[in-house]
């Protein structure tokens, strides 16, 4: 998410020869049947909120981004290969990248590539790529991430001793090209290296750190399919530690740039993730991924980010608000990152539930009960406060992180829990978890489930909840009573 603070491998080469394994065509040069059909890929894949988001014409299987990043110049050069399958016949395809390009090669052999503006680079083939085909794209890059905007956004969060590639919900293409949209989840492999003496954190298990040079280099790898803005690094000097608890790996980071009394407070609540997420797993099954952690970081981001596997953190304090942050965080785990949207437009089945899992920890750790957190909340607004404007079903690209699509979101959840009874609703986000891990999830399709599992018809607590804009009638039908 972002949790608004003011509110609230190298590639695996088996794993590349096991997806080339899939085809026997060539990838490109096809001259024989099929090669007639081929087209461009769209250069959007097909999200009304950003239009030219994610690329068409192929599926991205696995990522090995390897970035070389300067923190006091903030600069990065990288050399990304993208190992994919083509959906169609392909004349050429986009790739999403607002850094300056070097050279594109595609399954080793130099080819065409041009930016049609600051944010696409279109890639063309030799000759047609036939759907089916399973085929590699390197891209060699450089440029300063935090100096360059694309649609008015800047993502990049650095200073001159520490840097943040983490955002919502671009991030990506600021460092490595990328099909950037949830829908197209692949693994990574990350290397990111940095001078002598620092530290790069991102996702999954660390694999490997060698010198040279002057230069240390963090090798990490995520095995399981990860949306592209859950891919992330932070850069700098960090307090780390790793281990084992709670049965589960963790590994955490905390800036040195923050004094010594706020590292260990932050290292001490880093250290929850591990029993954080086995209370999770009683509510939503098992964790999907192999490590747990966290990242505290000095620079002020303003938001966490629920980075696949291992969460980024601004400094939080202590007490309550800090650690319904990291349950918040955790709890996308599950609802976010191992179920991703299917459109930036269901962001309600990331923010609601996470924020509904604050409620529902206090609940299990002798705090009041979540509706009564959300009955409480609910008579706290106004008929007519903005709260109830936002149609959280469909919030719209600029109120994608209103405040609404927590709190009301929340709500939501709560309500639906009280509306279906405890033991449906239990099966119905076991089941919703079941069925759409490793992939994406839309709100109409968890409003089915919801009512295959209850056996009751939803369409007017729906219609209540996330599809209007005015406050929810207090009514039994909607969970109020």
């Amino acid at each position: 998410m972002p949790f608004p603070a003011a509110a609230r491998r190298l590639a695996s080469l088996a794993a590349v020869a096991a997806l080339a394994a899939g085809t026997t065509a060539p990838a490109v040069g096809a001259a024989e049947a099929g090669a007639s059909s081929a087209k461009p890929g769209a250069p959007g894949i097909g999200d009304p909120y950003f239009p030219v988001d994610g690329n068409g014409g192929y599926d991205v299987r696995h990522y090995a981004v390897d970035v070389r990043y300067t923190l006091a110049t903030g600069a990065l050069s990288g050399s990304t290969t993208l190992t994919a399958r083509a959906t169609q016949d392909l004349s050429r395809f986009n790739l999403d990248l607002v850094l300056a390009v070097d050279s594109v090669r595609i399954d080793g052999a130099p080819v065409s590539a041009t930016k049609a503006n600051r944010h696409e680079l279109v890639v063309t083939p030799s000759g047609p790529i036939r759907a089916g085909t399973v085929f590699t794209v390197a891209v060699d890059y450089h440029g300063t991430p935090q100096d360059v905007s694309s649609r008015g956004v800047m993502p990049w969060i650095a200073s001159e001793t520490e840097a943040l590639a983490t955002n919502e919900p671009q991030i990506a293409p600021w460092w490595f090209p990328a099909n950037d949209h949830p829908r197209d989840k692949a693994t990574f492999d990350i290397a990111v290296s940095v001078p002598a003496g620092q530290q790069a954190i991102s996702n999954g298990d660390l694999v490997a750190t060698t010198s040279a040079g002057g230069w240390d280099t963090w090798r990490w790898r995520m095995d399981r399919p990860m949306a592209t803005y859950l891919a992330f690094f932070a850069a700098g000097r960090f307090q780390t530690e790793s281990g084992v608890a709670d049965g589960l790996p963790y590994f955490n980071a905390v800036s040195e740039g923050l004094e010594p009394a706020s590292r260990t407070m932050a290292m001490r609540l880093m250290r929850r993730s591990p029993g954080i997420v086995r209370w999770l797993e009683t509510q939503l099954g098992d964790y999907p991924f192999s490590s747990t952690g966290g990242v505290t970081t000095s620079l002020f981001a303003g938001f966490a980010l629920e980075n696949q596997g291992r969460p980024t953190y601004p400094f939080l304090g202590n007490g309550g608000y800090a650690r319904a942050v990291v349950v918040h965080e955790l709890a996308h785990q599950w609802v976010g990152d191992h179920v991703s949207v299917g459109r930036w437009r269901d962001i309600w089945l990331n923010e609601g539930f996470a924020s509904w899992f604050e409620w529902r920890y206090d609940e299990a750790h002798g705090g009041r009960s979540a509706q009564q957190t959300m009955l409480s909340r609910y008579d706290g607004y106004a008929d007519d406060d903005r709260m109830w404007d936002v149609r959280i079903g469909d919030p719209g690209p600029r109120n994608l992180f209103d405040f609404a699509v927590y709190e009301r979101g929340a709500m939501a959840v709560q309500a639906l829990r009280h509306r279906i009874g405890n033991d449906d609703f239990r099966r119905l986000l076991r089941t919703w978890v079941v069925e759409h891990g490793g992939g994406t999830g839309r709100v109409g399709g968890f409003q089915r489930l919801a009512e295959r599992v209850s056996g009751e018809s939803l369409d007017g607590f729906f219609d209540a909840w996330l599809r209007t804009g005015r406050k929810p009638a207090r009514t039994e039908a909607n969970g109020l009573r």
